[in-house]
């Protein structure tokens, strides 16, 4: 694994954790256990600093994925192919992403949306995060990764 591969690596993982941090951390749940009362995580009881924090970090996951993706496209194709653990979770990227953006705009004031379709894509969010959370641990577990070099590529090498 190349220093570039790694760096990104590292700053996908601590971006995860802290987006779904912060974003448990706008629904009371900090505060009501009392996970906030333990010192230095207090913030995560102040919804507006947790929203802000999820924003910054989502702009970050957006830039990071679609990085990986540009790279892939561009380069990675040639030595390496998606598992079916990859495809997985790209889907499952590519729908929070979708959610999230829809969120946003939700926010922004004049937006048509019914409350029935709040409902929905806040239900949809936070089940496709679960989803994408207890998936990965899954794959951490069992060591199922994104992806795999070509065959072709590991005979040339031999």
């Amino acid at each position: 694994m190349t220093l570039n591969e790694k760096i990104i690596r590292y700053s996908y993982l601590v971006t995860v954790v802290f987006l779904v941090l912060t974003g448990f951390g706008q629904m009371p749940i900090f505060k009501r256990y009392h996970v906030a009362d333990i010192p230095g995580l207090g913030w995560l009881a102040q919804f507006y600093v947790t929203h802000a924090m999820h924003y910054i970090f989502a702009a970050l996951f957006i830039a990071i994925c679609t990085y990986a993706y540009v790279d892939h496209i561009l380069d990675g194709r040639k030595e390496r192919t998606l598992t079916k653990t990859g495809y997985a979770k790209s889907f499952m990227i590519a729908g929070l992403i979708l959610t999230g953006v829809l969120m946003v705009i939700k926010n922004f004031s004049g937006t048509p949306y019914t409350p029935l379709m709040i409902s929905l894509l806040d239900i949809s969010h936070l089940l496709l995060c679960i989803t994408f959370v207890v998936y990965g641990i899954i794959t951490l577990v069992t060591g199922t990764r994104w992806v795999r070099v070509r065959a072709f590529q590991l005979s040339n090498k031999l």
